[in-house]
């Protein structure tokens, strides 16, 4: 654990620790052994691929199908089955989890 320093605290716990090293503890820009700072100088020069340098193609692709026409009336009327089901079962399980919390209320009122 690293003790507090005086001053404000908002950056306390992302502080280097002090090593005793004034060089590495306070610039965070590397130092050259010859002298001064060592500067970015940027990412090194591309240089263009030559023409040609893709692989040749010897197959094509085919071209893609067409998709079946769709009958929207009868997904409107699978639609409709679908929901009544779903409304169908949902009545279902509303109507015996209300009989059962009224079974459980008389039992714990008698």
């Amino acid at each position: 654990m690293t003790t507090s320093r005086p001053g404000p605290t908002s950056d306390e716990p992302w502080r280097r620790p002090e090593t005793g090293d004034e060089a590495a503890s306070g610039d965070p820009i590397q130092h050259r052994p010859g002298g001064g700072p060592e500067r970015y100088v940027g990412p090194p020069p591309t240089v263009a691929p030559p023409a040609g340098w893709r692989p040749p193609v010897h197959l094509q692709a085919t071209p893609p199908r067409q998709l079946p026409p769709q009958d929207m009336i009868s997904l409107d009327a699978q639609e409709q089955r679908a929901q009544r089901v779903t409304w169908g079962v949902g009545a279902v399980a509303g109507v015996i989890l209300v009989a059962l919390v009224c079974l459980l209320c008389t039992r714990a009122l008698f």
